[in-house]
């Protein structure tokens, strides 16, 4: 059981991936924390880890609101009195070119991918002790297309800021990994207009949410304790053929 007794944080946690992190997170253990904007998914992401004998909660944030993080994390440790594991998987798109985006919307992409990584870090790393953090980034940090550059560069952003806190921090305290999936079979994906209408060709094997939820729950582990400030690319080689 590779997060017994340990408090577990993740969010997103009412679909896709972090669903699955959740859901399998609980299967191990762990006391998880089920952290979504609805709360209808996130309770039910709760009732599916409470019915296979685990142990969670669930707190509703909107990860793009600064104080409800802070007021989310201050839950947590009221409750338990630390953290131990915190994945940052809560994301959003937009498929505009540069040109006829606003500029609201380029900073609502940047507040809920990459500045809720910062919060959730700064709020929860003075309740951590040989801890991990696990943030979702994307094969879009590497490799990426028109229309989606909002994203793309929310998720390099999120590659260098965990890179920096692995020099920030020392391990002790928590390591700091990424997770960068490609195409996974979750709502995300399917919701893309550009998917819809056929002018973005999915090519290459499509990822299992439970695909995903299996290296993150890796890179949280003790069992990744030597590996920190580094990118896992779980795609199912699609940076290859993009």
């Amino acid at each position: 059981m590779r997060f017994s007794n340990k408090i577990c944080l993740v969010t997103g946690g009412g679909s896709g991936i972090g669903r699955a992190t959740c859901i399998q997170m609980g299967k191990e253990g762990g006391t998880v924390i089920v952290i979504d904007r609805d709360s209808k998914s996130g309770n039910d992401t709760v009732g599916t880890i409470t019915k296979n004998g685990g142990s969670a909660m669930f707190v509703m944030v909107d990860v793009g609101v600064p104080e409800q993080i802070e007021k989310c994390v201050q839950t947590v440790v009221d409750k338990y009195n630390r953290v131990d594991v915190v994945v940052n998987d809560a994301a959003m798109m937009t498929f505009k070119k540069i040109v006829d985006l606003s500029i609201e919307d380029w900073d609502k992409v940047q507040g809920v991918n990459l500045r809720s990584v910062f919060v959730f870090c700064k709020f929860c790393l003075p309740h951590m002790k040989n801890g991990a953090v696990v943030n979702v980034s994307s094969v879009h940090a590497f490799q990426t297309k028109p229309t989606v550059l909002p994203y793309a560069a929310s998720k390099g952003g999120i590659e260098a800021f965990t890179r920096g806190l692995s020099r920030e921090y020392k391990a002790e305290q928590a390591r700091f990994n990424c997770v960068a999936p490609g195409a996974v079979n979750t709502p995300m994906l399917w919701a893309n207009p550009e998917v819809k209408d056929g002018d973005e060709k999915i090519t290459g094997e499509v990822g299992q949410p439970e695909d995903l939820a299996a290296a993150i729950c890796f890179m949280a582990s003790d069992e990744a304790k030597f590996i920190n400030g580094t990118t896992l690319v779980a795609d199912g080689g699609r940076l290859d053929i993009l």
